[in-house]
């Protein structure tokens, strides 16, 4: 495999009140193609701020960010948004839809808005209706976001988010708005979609949900404190959640 995500010496700082706040430090680490990344760490550890410096979402104070061979951290506001739109995709844990489109012309938007993508409409809208179909959502096609569950609502977000074929899908607590059952069904597409082959890096309070995940960073104030590696499928599942359960309470989870 190849790196596809390499990170060196990544900081983050925010002014406040002309207090500095670095809430990322030096942080390093790289993401091999195909590999499903969980971070996990304490409330205010700096997890959803090292996805959105990594996905390019957020300017950094310094180091480099390097996706498929590409320095980001240098690119330019209308080249990071491309590549955004092309390459990457993302999930959040609130659901952001368009209120005034249905399910589907909300996952198809990404399609319609990308120069890149050389589809006619139809194509378009029948790529959004085949990825529906695998979700299991075929039929809340003509919805409005009003009128499905929260579960269906966040499989139609990874529709919207598979729709341009992204290399990387970066998850923000993805499961963090449902309940047990939801949660389980989502992190089953996800994980059928990484071994497809897509790279997948999400940000999880969920031990759970983590130990379905090939590799988890654990991080504390900004660093890197330890990596737990569950990419062997022959342990069974309960036994890998298990041994990762122990290592976050090693670590001070």
């Amino acid at each position: 495999m190849s790196k596809i995500i390499e990170v060196k010496d990544l900081c983050k700082t925010f002014v406040v009140n002309k207090r500095q706040n670095n809430v990322l430090k030096n942080v390093n680490f790289s993401v091999e193609e195909g590999e499903m990344i969980a971070i996990m760490g304490p409330s205010g550890s700096g997890k959803s701020t090292l996805l959105y410096s990594v996905s390019g979402m957020d300017n950094v104070t310094s180091g480099e960010v390097i996706f498929d061979g590409k320095v980001i951290t240098t690119m330019k506001e209308d080249e990071l948004a491309d590549l955004r739109l092309n390459d990457m995709g993302f999930i959040f844990q609130q659901m952001y839809m368009m209120k005034n489109l249905t399910i589907l012309d909300n996952i198809v938007l990404p399609a319609v808005q990308s120069k890149k993508n050389s589809m006619t409409k139809a194509e378009k809208i029948k790529s959004g209706e085949a990825l529906m179909h695998k979700l299991g959502i075929a039929e809340i096609a003509d919805n409005d976001i009003n009128e499905v569950s929260g579960g269906q609502l966040q499989r139609a977000c990874i529709c919207r988010s598979m729709i341009n074929s992204p290399r990387v899908l970066f998850a923000d607590e993805p499961t963090g708005a449902l309940n047990r059952a939801s949660s389980g069904e989502v992190m089953d597409e996800l994980v059928k979609l990484n071994a497809a082959g897509t790279t997948i890096m999400m940000v999880t309070h969920d031990a759970k949900v983590a130990a379905r995940c090939s590799k988890t960073f654990y991080i504390v104030d900004g660093n890197i404190e330890g990596e737990f590696d569950n990419s062997d499928k022959t342990v069974e599942s309960k036994d890998t959640e298990r041994r990762l359960n122990n290592w976050l309470m090693e670590l001070g989870w």
